[in-house]
């Protein structure tokens, strides 16, 4: 794939339906079920921090961004990222990720947090919680609890629970 085919463009309420089409197909009904998904039910995803990978019309990546708070600190929540299984190991799901996090920096975001593999998410500047100083409000692996500071001391006294932000940043 040549790097001119691929578009990063900001999701639209019309992708809705694609993109809920493109979880169902990768993540399969019991995503419903993970803790991070019943935070982003509580408060839903930035559209304008949410982006989508195209090959001309085709999508077949989206990334989301959702406001939370972690105690008294405001932060977004990364994921859920998927690329169409054709379309991985092409470098999507990393450029998803860029895009995003640089739109929430240029923003003012500070701090952003996910879970998933710190071997696949350290390239885009994500590390492991150190000294479970956060959690989530349900089952989740402590080692797959990801941050990515935005702003130099992002994480610097942030402790508590994650739970959604209602007041949409």
């Amino acid at each position: 794939m040549n790097d001119l085919s691929l578009t990063i463009l900001s999701e639209t309420a019309d992708d809705a339906v694609a993109v809920e089409r493109l979880h169902e197909r990768t993540f399969g009904p019991g995503r419903m079920a993970k803790t991070a998904y019943r935070i982003r039910e509580g408060t839903g995803h930035l559209r304008d921090l949410s982006f989508t990978a195209r090959i001309g019309t085709l999508l077949v990546g989206s990334v989301w961004l959702t406001p939370i708070r972690i105690g008294e600190t405001k932060a977004l929540l990364l994921g859920p990222l998927t690329v169409e299984p054709p379309f991985r190991s092409r470098g999507i799901g990393k450029r998803l990720i860029d895009r995003a996090l640089a739109n929430a920096r240029a923003k003012g975001h500070r701090l952003v947090v996910l879970v998933g593999d710190e071997s696949y998410y350290a390239r885009c500047g994500f590390r492991r919680v150190p000294g479970r100083k956060i959690e989530m409000p349900g089952p989740v692996d402590p080692a797959r609890l990801l941050i990515c500071e935005l702003a130099e001391g992002g994480f610097e006294g942030v402790s508590g629970l994650i739970l959604p932000d209602d007041e949409i940043a």
